[in-house]
């Protein structure tokens, strides 16, 4: 991503979200952590069933604001991410929309929604910092 713009949007995320993160952290450590209680959110609402449908689609919401910002800020372009990454990453994007609109239908389940996302952070773990 973009610096500027990855900031931007993270920033914007975590005012969504919660408090800001500390100033020393890289942006990747607020990426990570901005996936890691969005993630934890979306788990914990899905375990609670039919009866944790309200808080499950509070933290769709959730998910869909955060990989909406990341669409954007990957298809700006000042965004210094390869290509195809950035391509790979707004596929992720507008998989998560089309398949967050099903589990809210109820005609699909959250996994693919927590494995994307793990696989996110996963990515975000293993670059260098």
């Amino acid at each position: 991503m973009g610096k500027d713009q990855t900031v931007n949007a993270i920033l914007q995320a975590t005012s969504v979200y919660g408090s800001r993160a500390a100033p020393t952290r890289s942006t990747r450590d607020i990426e990570y952590q901005l996936f890691t209680r969005v993630t934890r959110d979306l788990h914990t609402a899905a375990g609670k069933g039919r009866a944790g449908f309200p808080e499950l689609a509070s933290a769709l919401h959730k998910n869909r604001t955060m990989w909406t910002a990341l669409a954007a800020d990957v298809a700006g372009s000042e965004n210094q991410l390869p290509a195809d990454l950035r391509a790979q990453l707004f596929y992720l994007a507008e998989f998560t929309e089309a398949h967050t609109r099903k589990v809210l239908r109820r005609e699909a389940g959250v996994r693919p929604l927590l494995d994307v996302n793990m696989a996110v952070m996963r990515g975000l773990a293993n670059t260098e910092r």
